[in-house]
């Protein structure tokens, strides 16, 4: 490692500090997807993260994403990238989205559902989605409300090109890791009642987890953290 790059550097820093939160709960730190949240960054750095073993990539802008993936298929040797997106989503974006990506994170209400089902190329695998909730009750926040989210996940179930695997949440931003934890708390609890209340989906993600709150959504049952500045360095804009 001692010729890495930064991003390289960073990735093997954070996969470490994983496997150490993962033991002190009593989990498996391979069930744990470290998703880089590339959002700003050229398509080189998403090429350094992927060569350094970071398959998962997560982008929150759709035309700055659609961009950098048109680069990097033209760079033969880049292995394979599983692209989320991660971002809020305008209707008329939605047809990109299911063409483009292989998970959506942030299905915030029944009208995209619809939407990303029905322009989800028949060629291709149902897309994954989790379920965004506002489960800190911000009046500013977009996402399915707590009590929402049963009625949702059965209609959502019926649609035939996604796949529902889970949910996601941004918790109102905390510096107490107590308060950190409580909420990643009720998403787990949540997803919980959804899995007995609907025994048929296979609910096995938890989308929860930044740069600032990780240790407290891996101890909470996080699947899958949304890193950024921890692996690509402060935001530019």
């Amino acid at each position: 490692m001692t010729n890495a790059s930064p991003i390289a550097l960073n990735i093997a820093s954070l996969r470490g500090q994983i496997a150490i939160i993962a033991r002190q709960h009593s989990r498996d730190a391979d069930s744990i997807c470290l998703l880089a949240v590339s959002k700003t960054r050229s398509a080189g750095e998403v090429a350094e993260a992927v060569a350094a073993g970071c398959h998962h990539i997560g982008e929150n802008y759709l035309q700055e994403a659609l961009a950098k993936q048109a680069e990097l298929r033209t760079w033969t040797e880049t292995p394979e990238i599983h692209w989320h997106f991660i971002g809020p989503i305008q209707s008329n974006k939605t047809r990109d989205i299911a063409e483009n990506f292989a998970w959506v994170h942030s299905v915030d209400r029944m009208k995209i559902a619809r939407r990303l089902s029905e322009q989800r190329p028949d060629k291709l695998p149902p897309l994954n989605i989790c379920l965004q909730v506002n489960i800190s009750g911000e009046t500013r926040k977009s996402g399915f409300r707590p009590e929402e989210v049963v009625d949702a996940a059965a209609d959502i179930s019926a649609l035939p090109q996604l796949r529902l695997r889970g949910l996601m949440a941004i918790p109102a931003a905390e510096d107490d890791p107590a308060r950190q934890r409580r909420s990643f708390a009720k998403l787990r609890a949540l997803r919980d009642t959804l899995q007995k209340t609907c025994p048929a989906l296979t609910l096995d993600t938890l989308s929860m987890g930044m740069s600032g709150d990780m240790a407290a959504a891996i101890a909470e049952g996080s699947t899958c953290l949304r890193i950024g500045t921890a692996i690509f360095g402060p935001r530019r804009r």
